[in-house]
């Protein structure tokens, strides 16, 4: 029986990367998503006729019951503008739940010596490191979501933090390389799982809110990866692959986020964002004008060539039924509508296109940055609409901005700038948008889905 269902695991693990990959085109995502629930599904089912399972299937049910039920409820009450916090909080569940099966194995080993050489030498190492990882993933992915959920500050420092950082994690390695060659005192697992937390929380303490979406990419990964070492320490094919393709995964996931934003990872974890803000930055020249949303409406309408920039304001607003309504409007009057996407754009990667495909946009009117950012320039008006840091034009003219550097959409070469906002806050990193104070650049002030029902009225009319 052990040998089927071994046989399974490696089936399911396939079936988990051919879902992922499927996942990689917004056509077959959903289809993607089916494949790999399916795949968890029968893995689960599988594990019920696994020979060490030794007749635990109350326990087992009431573990599914409990978290099953919980997740049915929160994904079907979950709001589209939280699905970030939502996301952070369950990766960090998989990290934590690798680090709970590491702490029941290390348990076990401390308290029968004996374990340690069935389980080898590597797979006791592999079950530390996976310890240390997934309750890093754990601790902090509760923080991202504190922070995300409006729970706890976007930033948090303390003095000599870095250090003191240092100072926790080398003692968790220490204590880790202790339990893996000894054997190790309840005192000292305790002691372990208390410092890899403790590191976990405070390494996301200090992350800023323009750095989110990359720290809880990261944390994606790390789950990954503490789910694969596990995977070794279990003997489990199913584990091990499917944990390998999400840390790869989230690694990528994490380095192309990174790069998006011009910023090195190592500067995310380590260095607080706008670092520079102490420095003389470009005076702003000029005031913000402002115009009636039924002004703006007129504008798109006689407009060849609109572009929509969309961000975390259109999702908080809920206003992307709205904004699809007016282009199917604008379409009928024979203009050339796209929407220019920016790899940061909300508050997780892909935010903005899951927003979109729920309001109906069609696939091939969203364009990524490196697709539409030289069609600006030919663009009659641009639409922005809660976005604010990925059109700052700073990025590409002020070295001493703490933007400098990230590739933004080029809003500003368009003849004609419309932006949505509620009042006249800077964004998500704390710095002042010069494009709000362009002469070709209007704000049309108010909340998003109102504004936007309004321009439609004015547009209806003509």
């Amino acid at each position: 029986m052990s040998g089927i269902v071994e046989l399974v695991y490696f089936a399911t693990a396939v079936t988990f990367i051919l879902g992922l990959k499927r996942m990689s085109h917004p056509t077959t995502a959903r289809s993607g998503i089916h494949w790999a629930g399916v795949a968890m599904v029968v893995a689960t089912v599988a594990t019920f006729f696994h020979p060490e399972i030794d007749g635990r299937y109350i326990l087992m049910l009431l573990a599914i019951a409990i978290g099953g039920g919980v997740a049915w409820m929160g994904g079907r009450k979950v709001e589209m503008t939280d699905m970030p916090q939502m996301i952070a909080i369950y990766n960090g569940m998989g990290g934590g739940a690798a680090a709970a099966i590491a702490a029941v194995e290390l348990i076990r080993v401390a308290n029968d010596p004996a374990l340690a050489q069935g389980h080898g030498p590597m797979a006791l190492w592999l079950g530390v490191l996976g310890a240390l990882i997934g309750s890093v993933a754990f601790s902090g992915s509760v923080v991202a979501w504190a922070k995300l959920d409006g729970r706890m500050k976007k930033a948090m420092y303390f003095p000599n933090q870095q250090w003191i950082n240092l100072a926790v994690i080398v003692l968790a390695v220490i204590l880790g390389v202790v339990i893996a060659t000894t054997t190790p005192s309840g005192v000292t697992l305790l002691l372990f799982f208390v410092l890899a937390l403790a590191f976990g929380a405070m390494m996301a303490l200090p992350i800023g809110g323009a750095d989110m979406p990359v720290i809880i990419s990261l944390f994606n990964a790390f789950t990954g990866l503490a789910v694969a070492m596990e995977g070794f320490v279990l003997d489990n094919a199913a584990m091990i692959i499917a944990g390998t393709v999400v840390g790869a995964a989230g690694t990528l996931l994490t380095q192309l986020m990174a790069k998006a934003m011009n910023r090195k990872i190592s500067n995310v974890l380590f260095k607080q964002f706008g670092g520079s803000q102490g420095k003389e930055q470009t005076e702003i020249e000029g005031s913000m004008k402002g115009v009636d949303p039924s002004d703006a409406g007129i504008q798109m309408a006689y407009a060849d060539r609109v572009i929509i920039v969309p961000g975390y304001g259109m999702a908080v607003a809920q206003a992307q039924h709205k904004i699809w309504e007016m282009v199917e409007l604008l379409t009928e009057r024979g203009t050339d509508v796209k929407f220019a996407i920016h790899p940061v754009a909300g508050r997780m990667p892909g935010h903005m296109n899951v927003l979109l495909a729920e309001a109906g946009v069609p696939y091939d009117m969203i364009l990524d940055l490196e697709e539409i950012n030289n069609d600006f320039d030919t663009t009659d008006v641009t639409l922005v609409i809660g976005a604010n840091d990925v059109v700052n034009p700073v990025a590409k003219s002020d070295p001493d901005s703490p933007l400098y550097g990230m590739p933004v959409l080029n809003a500003d070469q368009s003849k004609n700038v419309l932006v949505i906002k509620r009042g006249q806050g800077a964004g998500f990193s704390g710095v002042e948008n010069h494009l709000f104070y362009l002469d070709h650049t209007r704000m049309v002030y108010g909340d998003g889905q109102k504004v936007v029902g309004e321009m439609i009225a004015s547009i209806k009319t003509l």
